[in-house]
């Protein structure tokens, strides 16, 4: 996999979605570097990524109650495994389940291999609820795609939770997942 490493927004035209995103942080004034890549469909293939980025990227999950109702975007340690019962669990949901490529597009503005905490600047109606991994918060950077799976930008926890998050008007719920 070929990676290009920068700072901030690139010299050269984006797409509209990752343009979108490097507009929105840099509106919020948040500091961010950047890696181009070949596209990351999974979290093997970040681990290249993450290590020239100087960030663990977090594996970011688009989940559903069964009746399709509530829609939840989950932020974890890439390398820590989920289990929708114990997630089910503390949300009090009888089971969740991948949400649908479509909900995705229409909620989040993302694409299958894309998904990110970025996605929420689209959440407009706030239809997806915010969960963090325990883990994360304790973090000093969160790595994520802006809104493309070939590029990755890594920004600090701090302006996630300060500046990115209150942007939106989400508010993170707090989980704990287990390693084990």
């Amino acid at each position: 996999m070929s990676i290009l490493l920068g700072e901030g927004r690139p010299a050269e035209s984006r797409s509209v979605r990752e343009t979108a995103a490097y507009d929105y942080l840099d509106r919020l004034h948040i500091s961010y570097r950047r890696a181009d890549h070949d596209a990351a469909m999974t979290m093997e293939a970040c681990e290249e990524i993450d290590k020239l980025l100087g960030v663990r990227m977090c594996k970011n999950l688009f989940l559903c109650n069964r009746q399709k109702t509530d829609f939840y975007l989950l932020l974890m340690p890439g390398d820590k495994p989920f289990r929708t019962k114990e997630l089910s669990g503390q949300l009090g949901v009888a089971r969740l389940s991948f949400g649908s490529a479509e909900d995705m597009e229409a909620m989040l503005g993302l694409l299958p291999g894309a998904v990110s905490v970025m996605g929420l600047i689209n959440d407009k109606e706030h239809r997806v609820r915010l969960l963090i991994d325990k883990e994360l918060m304790d973090a000093a950077e969160i790595g994520c795609h802006p809104l493309v799976n070939t590029s990755s930008v890594a920004f600090s926890m701090e302006d996630l939770l300060k500046k990115v998050l209150p942007a939106t008007g989400h508010i993170p719920t707090v989980v704990e997942l287990s390693r084990t």
